[in-house]
């Protein structure tokens, strides 16, 4: 019995790890092809791919959802491994879109405003530590 466990527990980051293999290169070569065509004066590559990831988690947390087509392997592959490692903001979109359907409108709000007014906040603090440290 424990010998299944420890292969299912295998599996499952086998899964993570190939499917996060594959989100990071197709992040890598859609930001990279959308840079190319359009120039650096705006992060238009990191927009396309936050947007195009919010989409293929969406579309992906329905069809789980509602048709019961993935297994659980699949679904930690495509949902955990690929699209968290193609784009974290997918995963806080769909997070704080749970908050709303729950009708938890302020928790929703708080989590939008908070992540991006503290992640800026931090993303400073840690580049002003750089310059201190080093």
């Amino acid at each position: 019995m424990k010998q299944c466990a420890r292969i299912s527990a295998m599996i499952k980051l086998a899964m993570l790890a190939v499917g996060g293999i594959l989100g990071t290169l197709a992040r890598h070569f859609l930001g990279g092809a959308v840079y190319r065509w359009t120039g650096g004066t705006f992060p238009y590559g990191t927009v396309t791919v936050n947007l195009t990831g919010c989409f293929i988690l969406g579309f992906l947390a329905a069809v789980s959802a509602r048709k019961f087509l993935f297994s659980p392997e699949l679904q930690l592959f495509l949902m955990v491994g690929f699209c968290g490692a193609f784009t974290t903001f997918s995963t806080f979109i769909l997070e704080s879109n749970n908050l709303l359907v729950e009708g938890r409108f302020l928790q929703a709000f708080l989590n939008v405003f908070a992540s991006v007014l503290f992640g800026l906040l931090f993303f400073r603090a840690g580049i002003w530590s750089g310059d201190v440290l080093f």
